[in-house]
């Protein structure tokens, strides 16, 4: 089948790409540090030795790792306002959700790294005096970082992906414009490989830099 390809329909769109794509990496960034910050509270309360401390930081990591996305992003968006009485845009919907989902993530990255922290470290701690929360922050955390950084950064990429899914309330990201210039123009095969080409533009070279450290760490270790 002859197909005439005619990307040019799409230049007087240039500007509804452009504040997609700003849209897209404003929730990437915010979620992502907002996540991390969340997945650092779960994951050090996931370490604790104190079972009554551990089992509800287990029950959300759990509960955001093993359901889909879509699920929690139109549960949160639609049933959640139900049973709590709160309104929520589809803004704040997409906020919470993707928080919370990376979230849970990071916890497990925190967790892995500081478990990857040899006892000893933290028995270093306790001879020079310093109470577990001040080991912690000034022994374990520094250590655990460094191991850290190519999961940190692997998961970074998958949530700027998880952030196409945004537009199926929606919020105005890069996928959302593409089908909204899709029902102006009728050229969806333009578009949507133009909207391919962005997001693997943008992924790929975290991709790359993400098996660069990967390699550099494991090199010196």
């Amino acid at each position: 089948m002859d197909y005439a390809w005619s990307f040019g329909a799409l230049a007087p769109y240039r500007a509804l790409i452009a504040r997609g794509l700003g849209v897209t990496m404003l929730f990437t960034l915010s979620t992502v540090l907002a996540g991390v910050a969340l997945g650092l509270v779960a994951g050090v309360i996931r370490t604790h030795r104190s079972r009554w401390l551990r089992l509800p930081a287990i029950a959300y990591i759990e509960a955001f790792r093993c359901t889909p996305l879509l699920v929690q992003l139109v549960w949160i968006y639609y049933a959640l306002p139900v049973l709590s009485g709160v309104a929520l845009s589809p803004i704040m919907a997409c906020f919470l959700t993707l928080t919370l989902y990376a979230g849970a993530f990071y916890a497990e990255v925190f967790r892995g790294g500081i478990e990857a922290v040899g006892k000893g470290q933290w028995e270093a701690g306790g001879a020079l005096g310093m109470r577990h929360a001040q080991t912690l922050r000034s022994i374990i955390l520094p250590q655990a970082v460094r191991i850290m950084i190519p999961s940190f950064i692997n998961q970074t990429v998958m949530q700027l992906k998880n952030t196409s899914l945004v537009s199926t309330i929606a919020v105005a990201d890069l996928l959302y414009q593409g089908a909204v210039i899709t029902a102006a123009i009728y050229r969806p095969l333009e578009v949507y490989t133009v909207v391919a080409v962005i997001y693997f533009a943008v992924l790929f070279p975290l991709t790359v830099a993400a098996q660069r450290v990967e390699t550099r760490l494991g090199t010196r270790r």
